[in-house]
């Protein structure tokens, strides 16, 4: 799959190897404002509440279903992205993305918003009705990339998410034992991610349109929100074509890949 991005190379050099090293990669103006207004105007009106009254908004977070309206998938499939897909985690690697995931919509509250731990994306192992089941592996079955889809300005008190860069190193080294059965959510959290606790903490601002691409293994979280206006953010995944490969003959590795085989 060819996209005209992909020529002009959406993302240089450091960029990749700053995604290599520290597990994310930041897109500004990944997709037009006007698309982000738009989505916005969806989801006011699924929230149930009043987008001019601060005294309607009752709650630190309210999450809303997938999306598949137009905005959102055009988002999603913006042509600055899908070139830095191509590059990231390699051509004809990944699937267009049809719908974008859950939204938590994050309020200016005192209150614990009660999700704010830190934790990575698991990504299969789904049909368990418990969540702390879901699984997670080596070769990140059922993930290519973790997105962070800014459709609000984020600012540092408007609750942006929290990443420890290179974090995705340490995650690689744990799963590496576990084979193909990967590691529980539950078992990932027993330590409480001790292992990437002094990395560097990157928080994730920008402008609306702004998008992170960030490695399936990257250790995140929630936090409360600080300040006046609702944070609309989506973390939907780039789901892969076909596994990663850690040995290919070729030797042709993705940038994901490549991050993987560094950790270990």
């Amino acid at each position: 799959m060819a996209h005209p991005e992909s020529d002009a190379r959406v993302l240089d050099d450091a960029q990749i190897a700053h995604f290599v090293e520290r597990g994310f990669v930041r897109i500004d103006h990944a997709f037009p404002p006007e698309l982000a207004e738009a989505a916005r105007a969806i989801l006011w009106r699924d929230l149930g509440c009043d987008p001019c009254d601060p005294a309607s908004w009752t709650k630190p977070v309210i999450r809303l279903g997938m999306y598949s309206d137009a905005p959102f998938v055009a988002a999603a499939n913006a042509p600055r992205l899908q070139g830095a897909f191509d590059q990231l985690v390699g051509a004809g690697r990944w699937l267009p993305c049809r719908a974008m995931g859950t939204f938590p919509v994050r309020f200016p509250s005192p209150e614990d918003p009660g999700d704010a731990g830190w934790h990575v994306d698991v990504s299969f192992g789904f049909d368990d009705p418990d969540f702390m089941n879901w699984r997670v592996n080596l070769a990140s079955k059922g993930r290519a990339l973790l997105m962070l889809f800014l459709f609000s300005d984020v600012r540092e008190e408007d609750a942006p998410t929290r990443i420890r860069a290179g974090s995705h190193h340490d995650i690689a080294r744990q799963l590496a034992p576990a084979g193909e059965a990967g590691l529980s959510l539950r078992e990932l959290v027993a330590d409480g991610f001790a292992g990437s606790a002094g990395r560097e903490e990157v928080l994730a601002t920008g402008q609306a349109g702004t998008v992170y691409l960030c490695h399936p293994f990257l250790v995140h979280s929630a936090q409360p929100h600080r300040g006046t206006r609702p944070r609309f953010l989506a973390q939907p995944p780039l789901l892969p074509r076909e596994p990663l490969r850690l040995d290919r003959e070729d030797g042709a590795y993705s940038p994901v890949e490549a991050s993987i085989r560094q950790a270990l």
